[in-house]
């Protein structure tokens, strides 16, 4: 095995990727659907081979500037992806997710401070607490951060490398509890509450008429259809189109042929005997009333109508606040289908009481004119682009590294957002921006999870692998008992609180609340299992809000969890 170490030392290319390979591996086992992750993954693989190569007398280690950039792309890569969503969640009823988000995050700072100081854990453990405890990986980063500019004064004799050993040890052993502990929380917290979230559910579904998105695979069905018929009923032979809409609303005759011809969809045309009506709208209406034109036939002319489909980013403050049920009758609604909406970067369950909000992003599919008629009305398209704007990167990751250079005096320091805080509010300015014009500078998702994805993971194995070789020297059973005593604490009494705040203060539907929580948390585990607990889909509902603030706000306090804890 010495040789074998030998070599990875020699290679550290491949001792980087074959540590993210390994972790990304082991990250997709799970035991009844709990499982490390390949974060967490990261941390475990990477300080295990170091000790296992450091019990060789081989010593392990990466390149620091390595470490930093990839951790720097994450930042900048969450900041794009919570930017609108956290800007908009500043009104309205996100107000009251914002505060239960600030509320379990302020919680889980002070909790873990506080341990740190009761139990005088060594420097490096409050910043993995938090990390570990909240779930939040991203925190490892910024309280490193706190450690490489000099803000903690570590102990004399102390290598900033045991600093980074300790914060990476402290959120391996708090870490399975962070996630276990808060979806086992968000799941029973209605049961133990005396409250049948279940019903809750149910009854907002009736009230909003919300669609089920885990039931949203592949299937035969399509809400959204265009036929043809052969006119042959007398009652609406020598009815104008108009006339045919007003008397049914339901449907929309988006086409005529006529001798062979095409004759378009003019409101003043007459239809005649034996003309071919291409006639749209819901999968339901149109098998209703069967004898309404006549028989269905295939006219290839009359139904080549140019078909589309796109995102709308709703911009339009005329349209905000308004219902989907509320656009029913507009000349476009049987032309298309909403097949999606997106809140702050996460789907949604919507329906016909569902409230539009600035920002949302609304999937829809249908007749070409309808859609770019419907996104003039909403607000803005954006269409698919699977190019990424480099000049933008480059540009938005220049900003961020010079506002992470503003430092103002503090805690007998000086001290500022540093430059992980700074790329993360620089990706919040320049997504928010984008969003409002036309997506210039555009950074597709897939290309957007790539730098949070790959960002974090290589730079977690970096981590793992550089502090991995000081471990054993600084793990006793007593430190890391207290370790786990101050996660356990700081992991299980947030959620109670927000939960208490959410329904007796605030009277959120507990199906919601249940999502809020779990947003409160940042972190997607918690809201899938309620969703899967009442058999349903509501709990989404809650969560995106929360989502974006305790994201931003997780990450950040993992540097000052390290100065607090001084």
């Amino acid at each position: 095995m010495q040789a074998f170490f030998e070599f990875l030392r020699q290679y550290p290319y491949l001792l980087l990727f074959f540590v993210v390979g390994l972790a990304v591996y082991i990250g997709r086992a799970n035991v009844k659907g709990y499982g490390l992750g390949m974060v967490a993954g990261a941390i475990v693989v990477g300080a295990g081979i170091s000790v296992w190569a450091s019990s060789y007398g081989v010593k392990l280690e990466l390149n620091n500037f390595a470490k930093s950039l990839f951790y720097y792309l994450f930042m900048y890569g969450v900041g794009l992806r919570v930017g609108p969503s956290f800007i908009n969640s500043l009104r309205g009823d996100g107000i009251k997710f914002v505060f239960l988000a600030v509320v379990s995050s302020v919680l889980g700072l002070t909790l873990v401070v506080l341990g740190a100081k009761l139990f005088a854990l060594p420097p490096g453990a409050a910043g993995g607490m938090l990390a570990g405890s909240q779930t939040m990986s991203a925190a490892i980063g910024s309280a490193e951060q706190a450690v490489t500019s000099g803000v903690v004064k570590l102990p004399e004799g102390m290598k900033p490398e045991e600093a980074s050993g300790m914060i990476a040890l402290s959120y391996g052993i708090t870490y399975i509890w962070g996630t276990v502990g808060i979806i086992l929380i968000c799941k029973y917290l209605p049961r133990w509450w005396g409250v049948d979230a279940k019903a809750a559910a149910k009854q907002y579904e009736r009230e909003y008429g919300v669609k089920d998105l885990e039931g949203g695979g592949l299937t035969g069905y399509r809400q959204f259809g265009l036929r043809a018929y052969r006119l042959e009923n007398p009652a609406t032979v020598g009815m104008s189109i108009a006339k045919f809409r007003a008397i049914n609303p339901e449907y929309r005759i988006v086409n005529v042929g006529r001798n062979g011809e095409p004759q378009g969809a003019d409101p003043e045309l007459v239809l005649q005997k034996g003309d071919i009506v291409a006639l749209g709208g819901s999968t339901e209406h149109l098998t209703e009333k069967m004898g309404l034109i006549g028989p269905e036939v295939a006219d290839a002319k009359t139904l080549g109508i140019p078909m589309d489909q796109a995102e709308i980013v709703v911009f339009n403050k005329d349209v905000v606040g308004r219902t989907f049920e509320s656009f029913r009758d507009t000349a476009i609604a049987g032309q298309l289908q909403v097949t999606k909406v997106e809140r702050g970067g996460v789907q949604i369950p919507a329906g016909l009481k569902t409230k539009l909000e600035r920002m949302d992003i609304v999937s829809v599919v249908g007749l070409k004119s309808a859609v770019n008629e419907l996104g003039e009305k909403w607000g803005r398209i954006a269409r698919a682009n699977t190019s990424t704007d480099l000049l933008t990167l480059s540009v938005g990751m220049i900003i961020g590294f010079l506002i992470g250079m503003i430092e103002f005096p503090a805690f007998g320091a000086k001290i500022g957002l540093g430059n992980a805080g700074g790329l993360l509010l620089s990706g919040v300015i320049v997504s928010s921006i984008v969003s409002r014009l036309r997506f210039f500078g555009n950074t597709p998702n897939a290309a957007r999870n790539v730098l949070e994805d790959l960002g974090l993971v290589v730079f977690v194995a970096i981590v793992g692998v550089n502090a991995g070789a000081g471990l054993l020297s600084q793990l006793t059973g007593a430190i890391a008992l207290k370790i786990f005593i101050v996660g356990f604490i700081a992991c299980t009494i947030p959620p109670f609180i927000v939960w208490a705040i959410g329904f007796h203060v605030f009277k959120i539907n507990p199906a919601v609340l249940m999502g809020g929580v779990a947003g409160a948390r940042s972190h997607s585990g918690p809201c899938r299992e309620a969703a899967v607990e009442i058999q349903s889909s509501v709990p989404w509902i809650g969560f995106p809000v929360g989502y974006a603030v305790s994201g931003i706000l997780l990450t950040i306090f993992g540097y000052f969890a390290m100065i607090l804890a001084q």
